[in-house]
């Protein structure tokens, strides 16, 4: 069986659509003010900075734990971060529609709130069902995303055995990245993502050993806090609701 050396993954910088999702959340609005499709929206000049600081923290790396292939989701959120994150180092790229967020259908751009107002069946049963197994119509589930997870690690260990990848994608992903590679079960993957959200630019990574995936790091933004522009704040990691 083929097997990886490492596993990275980098959650996108800032988009502009983040801002917004943050600005009506606080300002009780039912729908999130982007016009862009989703996997069009950009980032915002915070995520650029945000990107730029996993640039230095990529050139600083020795070269034998540099990656040796990147693995990106087609979105442009996260095309953009992995364009300015790659800059300082030469590594073979490709791009894996497996990676992409998960999709929300008829709940898309919908706040929480909008949700509750104009699909209460919805809210209860997602209520019911639980985050990891809900479906909204026309969407995924969480299991859904799990999937082509499975799939696309089995094909990239085929592709690359023994070496060090890294990924660019989104928070459902890396929360899932980890229920696959440490073997959680629902209950852990749901208090794991309610305690620590995903922040923008954030990096998780884990080292193939003895005992199996030994995890380095998780949710790390240790690089970003150089940068007073790039600092994640407590209002991040928001790409669409919480369902």
């Amino acid at each position: 069986m083929h097997q990886l050396e490492w596993i990275g993954i980098i959650r996108h910088g800032e988009s502009v659509g983040n801002v917004a999702a943050t600005a009506a959340d606080e300002q009780g609005s039912e729908l999130i003010d982007i016009t862009e499709r989703d996997a069009d929206v950009p980032l915002s000049d915070t995520g650029q900075k945000q990107a730029e600081a996993v640039a230095d923290w990529l050139g600083d790396l020795p070269d034998d734990q540099r990656p040796d292939v990147v693995v990106v989701s087609p979105y442009l959120r996260t095309r953009q971060t992995a364009e300015i994150a790659l800059k300082s180092i030469d590594v073979p790229t490709v791009r894996d529609e497996r990676l992409r967020d998960r999709e929300l259908g008829i709940l898309d751009l919908h706040t929480v709130h909008g949700i509750k107002s104009k699909f209460p069946e919805e809210s209860e049963r997602r209520a019911r069902l639980g985050k990891f197994y809900y479906r909204p119509p026309g969407g995924e589930s969480w299991a859904d995303v799990l999937l082509r997870i499975r799939s696309l690690l089995r094909d990239v260990a085929e592709d690359h055995p023994e070496e060090r990848v890294l990924f660019f994608a989104h928070d459902a992903v890396v929360s899932l990245f980890r229920y696959v590679l440490e073997g959680l079960d629902e209950e852990e993957l749901m208090t794991t993502a309610k305690q620590s959200p995903i922040a923008n630019c954030s990096i998780s990574s884990w080292q193939w050993g003895d005992e199996g995936w030994e995890r380095e790091r998780y949710n790390d933004v240790e690089h970003l806090r150089q940068d007073d522009d790039a600092r994640p704040t407590a209002e991040e990691g928001v790409d669409a609701p919480p369902v």
